[in-house]
């Protein structure tokens, strides 16, 4: 995972603080993508809702990402555990993709463990961001 300072509004970095301290997450154990999480969260740049750039994934962005190795599109929308439905393509945060994308800019290039040989993919579009919508989900 590349390590840069991302964007998270307030109300997504209480929710997901809170989550990843949950049993739930508990259960789950010592994931490095986990710890990953909580180092990127622990660096984030948190603002409100209506100061979030256009451009930067949120909880909840519908995303288009291009694996580098393969050339291959996938769409996500990135959601929290409950919501995740990876047939309809709803991506929980809790998946190596899912805490790689979070807060992360179109253009920015990462690695993630969840692809063969811990492959590069790119944000190559953000279809639908609930900030830039006016919407707080």
């Amino acid at each position: 995972m590349n390590q840069q300072k991302i964007f998270i509004t307030k109300t997504d970095y209480q929710r997901l603080h809170n989550l990843l301290r949950s049993d739930f997450t508990q259960a789950i154990g010592n994931k490095p993508y986990l710890s990953g999480l909580h180092a990127e969260l622990a660096v984030a740049q948190i603002v409100e809702s209506d100061e979030i750039p256009p451009d930067v994934v949120t909880m909840n962005s519908t995303v288009r990402l291009r694996d580098l190795e393969t050339d291959e599109l996938e769409t996500y929308t990135l959601v929290y555990p409950q919501d995740a439905n990876i047939k309809v393509g709803k991506l929980s945060i809790l998946t190596p993709i899912g805490t790689a994308i979070l807060g992360y800019r179109i253009g920015d290039q990462l690695r993630s463990r969840a692809l063969a040989g811990g492959g590069k993919i790119r944000v190559e579009e953000i279809l639908f961001q609930p900030e830039r919508a006016g919407l707080t989900i």
